[in-house]
Formats: C-alpha cells, structure tokens, sequence
C-alpha cells in the first residue's frame, strides 16, 4: 500500500463513508473513490463491501487495520513535526561557546529565545579555540560562538559583533578610577598572567611586550574567569575580555579600557558543506542582539 492509500483506508475505516472521509480529508469524493479502487486492487482483495449505499470493513480489512493505524499514528507525527520545524516551535540548539559569553550574553539570548520558543531544547558545550574546528566537523555542535577565532578549511564564519580586551585591577591601586590606562602605567603593577589564553591572550600579549618594561608577574592562570578572582582578593592587575570583566564587577574592582583600545571581533562559526539548522540560525541573531546590548 502506499502512503495515500494508507490515509484514504484509514480515513474510510474511521468515518464510516467516502463522504465522510473526504471531509476528513479536504478532498472530492470521486477522489477517495479512485484511490480506495487502485488500493484494493493492488492488494487483490477487497477492503470495504458495498451494500444499500453503506460500506462495511471486510475481515480482510480489519485484520490489516491495526498495523495501517500504527504507521497512520506515525505519519501524522511526521506531519506535527514538520509543522513545528518550519515555525520554530521545537528543535534541538547544539551549540558550543567560549566560556565568557556563558556569564551573561549566553544566558540572556536563551531566556528571551525559549519564552518566544519554549518547546526548543538547547545542548551547550564550552570550548577553547584550539578544540572549536574538531567538534565542528565531528558534528559534536552545530554551531560555536567564539572570540576572533583564527581561519579554518571548511568553517564558515559570521560576524557577531566586537568587544575589547580590558584592564581589571583593585580600586586600591588607582582610587582615582581611570576610564583608560595604559601598558606603560598598567606594568607598573603586579600582573596575573594569562599571555596562553588563545588569540586574545596573544593580542594582549604583543601590546604589553612591546613596551619597554618588565613584567611583574607571579600569578599564572588560564581561565579569565580565574583570573577576575584573583584581582578581587587584590592579588594585581590582569587583562581580560570585557564581558569576562562586566560579569564579575563589584566594589572591589575597576575596569579601564587599554589606551589605546585592543578590540576583538565575536564569531559564529559552522561548518560550510552542512547547512546550519534554521533553529540554530534564529539563536545566532538573538545572541548578536544581546552582544550589541551589552555595550
């Protein structure tokens, strides 16, 4: 049986006429007539008997009626589904970013994202720049958000948006609350090193290295999360992402931007050869919508 004759015997079996089914069905008569025909006579016996204008199910048709049910259930699933798919009513978010936008963007764009889509499931991994290419194109994710990424063979990339790279130090070495400083000033202090940090750690790196003056630096870490912490218990000064930053504000810290400013740009980024889920595609416009708020 094929998938119409499936839905026209079950439209039938269920109503009780032809009439009825095509009603059911949205169809003419005529064309429930036709295709209930050509299925029994592919099947080589007959499902309904004619008799006085009413149609009753043979045995035959019984017997068959429980397995068409099942595969009629399913197909009416297939249809919910498609249905839902093509509104964005659910869907599977498998996405992987780097652990600052975990702080506040990421949370954000998913609370907003799932009151306009609350049937959406999301699988959130963090990962590091070195790791983001791999679980690309192992479909590990679908899609990763991360900080200037650098050019990979068959990722695509889509800008998001920028951010820059911020000096967070204790308000007991600059009271006055500087809106920039800069490395000349910033090296004059113990610094929490975080020069391994990926292509942002790289950036800063090459501003400071560049002024000729040595590093204080006895605090090594690799997590700029890590690194928020150690400057509130006042242990020095480390340059970090300024969402990192903004996330882990309090009384006991200040945040100035390098003079001059070091920018980065934030990317999405999926594999070129896959077309990305449309569910993803919408997530990653509510994500650019709250970089750009959080300036």
């Amino acid at each position: 049986m094929r998938l119409r004759h499936i839905e026209v015997f079950h439209a039938i079996y269920t109503t009780g006429s032809i009439t009825n089914a095509a009603d059911l069905l949205c169809v003419s008569q005529p064309s429930v007539s036709k295709v209930l025909a050509h299925a029994e006579m592919q099947l080589g016996f007959k499902l309904f008997e004619r008799a006085k204008g009413k149609l009753t199910a043979t045995s035959e048709a019984h017997m068959l009626f429980s397995e068409v049910d099942k595969i009629y259930k399913q197909l009416f699933s297939i249809k919910k589904m498609s249905k839902n798919i093509k509104h964005n009513v659910q869907g599977i978010v498998n996405i992987a970013v780097t652990p600052a936008l975990g702080f506040q963007i990421l949370p954000r764009a998913i609370s907003i994202f799932k009151e306009q889509h609350p049937h959406v499931q999301f699988k959130l991994k963090t990962i590091h720049n070195d790791e983001v290419g791999q679980a690309l194109l192992e479909q590990h994710c679908d899609l990763a958000i991360l900080y200037d990424s650098p050019n990979m063979p068959q990722i695509k990339e889509v800008d998001l948006g920028t951010s820059d790279m911020v000096i967070v130090y204790p308000r007991k070495l600059f009271p006055e609350m500087p809106v920039f400083i800069d490395a000349e000033t910033l090296l004059q202090h113990e610094m929490i090193g975080i020069w391994d940090s990926g292509p942002l750690g790289e950036l800063v790196w090459n501003r400071i290295s560049s002024v000729d003056v040595d590093i204080k630096s006895s605090l090594t870490v690799d997590t700029y999360y890590i690194a928020a912490r150690l400057v509130r218990e006042g242990l020095g000064c480390c340059t970090i992402d300024r969402l990192t930053a903004l996330a882990n504000e309090d009384n006991n810290i200040g945040i100035a931007s390098f003079s001059p400013a070091l920018p980065f740009t934030i990317k999405a980024l999926y594999v070129n050869t896959r077309p990305l889920p449309r569910i993803c595609s919408d997530f990653m416009l509510e994500v650019e919508k709250e970089i750009h708020a959080i300036k």
